[in-house]
């Protein structure tokens, strides 16, 4: 039998950690008939004093244990924190208690910005790992020893997987299953509860870009005339040339005010801008790549895969407007 521990921080998004622990008891339900035991024995941990976790909607969940009355040297097989805390004394509690758990421990996992935490533990030093797009910026600011990944779902990197935000820690959690029990049990769990055992396309964090504006002055300028102009030809020497600049000052100080290469900003805001008109308009693919400034639908289509890892046309299935002009 697997033991399995989930510690929910207070305040969070209920449906992550009930959602993964339904699909592990939906795995003992359809162990193989010859295995006489449940695969997974589920513990939900609280952070508070008392059973009760607030979940951010006004629900409320009963946990199993208190994490401080949890032995962290026993040995066991999966440890997951679905979140945050509420306060820095809160999360230390949890960080404190990973720390001396981790090392009888063989799998410890996030959900979220679950990651914060075991960053902060120390446990993705020199690791690969993700977290909820808001927060990608701040772990890699915070903790530049990780490698950040930007786009999937989720991370494993040895014993340590993490996740995006929310409901990627259902994906997760079906492989972790697949990892513990093979192909055919994730995917009779998956094909019971309706998921995708593996997304369609490899599909990445549908995140918006957060593209940094400079201050003032001429660079902040430039940058609205870029969203107005997408169409242009908006190459480093043109850029330069518009407010009297050397293309390679002009680098310099654009890369300093914003923090991003003038080259990656023009692809991040015609990829914003495209996104909004496959989810707000009817407009054909070649239209878009046209006013867009990407050229052609294949331009179009190599930077969608390469960094959302889904066509524009599957793009817009799942996410245009009901209501589109």
């Amino acid at each position: 039998m697997h033991n399995f521990l989930i510690i929910i921080p207070d305040g969070g998004i209920l449906f992550e950690a009930t959602g993964i622990a339904d699909i592990l008891m939906h795995a003992n339900n359809l162990r193989p008939a010859d295995i006489q035991f449940p695969l997974y024995q589920v513990t939900i941990a609280t952070t508070q004093p008392y059973h009760v976790i607030n979940g951010a909607s006004g629900l409320n969940l009963l946990a199993d244990q208190r994490l401080c009355d949890l032995e962290p040297s026993l040995p066991r097989d999966t440890i997951m924190v679905t979140g945050r805390g509420q306060s820095e004394e809160e999360d230390n509690n949890i960080v404190n208690w990973l720390i001396q758990a981790a090392p009888h421990t063989e799998r410890i996992v996030s959900i979220c910005g679950g990651a914060m935490l075991l960053a902060k533990a120390g446990l993705l030093n020199g690791r690969h790992a993700t977290t909820h797009w808001r927060l990608i910026d701040t772990l890699q600011s915070h903790y530049p020893s990780i490698t950040v990944e930007r786009g999937p779902l989720y991370v494993q990197d040895e014993m340590i997987w993490t996740s995006g935000g929310v409901s990627s820690g259902l994906d997760l959690t079906l492989a972790l299953v697949e990892t513990d029990y093979g192909f055919n049990l994730a995917r009779d769990v998956a094909q019971d509860l309706v998921l995708f055992l593996h997304r369609p396309g490899g599909q990445a964090q549908f995140s918006r870009y957060l593209l940094n504006q400079a201050d003032s002055g001429p660079i902040k300028d430039l940058q609205t005339w870029i969203t107005d102009n997408l169409s242009n030809d908006l190459s480093v020497e043109n850029l330069a040339e518009k407010i009297a600049m050397s293309p390679r000052n002009f680098t310099r100080v654009f890369t300093r005010k914003t923090g991003i290469t003038p080259a990656k900003y023009v692809e991040a805001i015609r990829l914003t801008t495209a996104r909004q008109y496959l989810e707000q308009t009817s407009y054909h693919i070649e239209k878009i790549a046209d006013i867009t400034g990407f050229g052609t639908s294949l331009n179009l289509r190599r930077v969608f895969e390469r960094n959302l890892h889904v066509t524009p046309t599957e793009y817009r299935e799942r996410f245009h407007s009901r209501n589109m002009a």
